[in-house]
């Protein structure tokens, strides 16, 4: 069993994020964690950090991560990024919970209007199963073919109503 917590870059979990982040993201594109810093300064710090986390004999262990950027690139909006689940662990549900959890917290607590990501073309049934529409054409990010998925925030007073 797995649990969605919340963190930030202080957190004693966020070195493990980071490494899953690497493995799965990363690492096939040729960075790291440094390399993705340094090209996108100050980044790190604007994201809402979300990880699945299963308790271990040995301790905490990330087995899931995503990311949120609130209020980018424009207020109301918000973009999804960095999904990963532990290769492991995946077919568990982990990711759906991680972007239930976003949803949950960008649509209710900060009251955004829209989220949206940049979905490898393998990841768009994934979130079309959660309710999210395809917004572009294919486009190529890091070498990879992607499409912009978005979903609406459809709570009554989500457009100020």
């Amino acid at each position: 069993m797995f649990r969605i917590e919340r963190i930030d870059t202080q957190s004693p979990l966020y070195p493990q994020e980071c490494h899953l982040r690497e493995l799965v993201l990363l690492s096939p594109i040729g960075y790291d964690m440094a390399r993705f810093e340094a090209e996108y300064p100050g980044m790190e710090d604007g994201f809402e950090h979300f990880v699945a986390v299963v308790d271990h004999p040995s301790g905490t262990r990330v087995v899931g991560c995503a990311l949120l950027r609130p209020n980018y690139p424009e207020d109301g909006l918000g973009k999804v990024m960095q999904v990963a689940v532990d290769p492991q662990r995946q077919g568990e549900g982990i990711g759906r919970h991680l972007i239930i959890a976003i949803e949950s917290y960008g649509f209710g607590r900060l009251r955004l209007t829209r989220l949206f990501c940049h979905a490898q073309l393998s990841a768009i049934p994934f979130y079309e199963r959660l309710g999210w529409s395809v917004d572009s054409d294919v486009f190529s990010e890091a070498g990879i073919e992607h499409r912009k998925l978005s979903i609406r925030n459809t709570t009554p007073d989500a457009d100020g109503v």
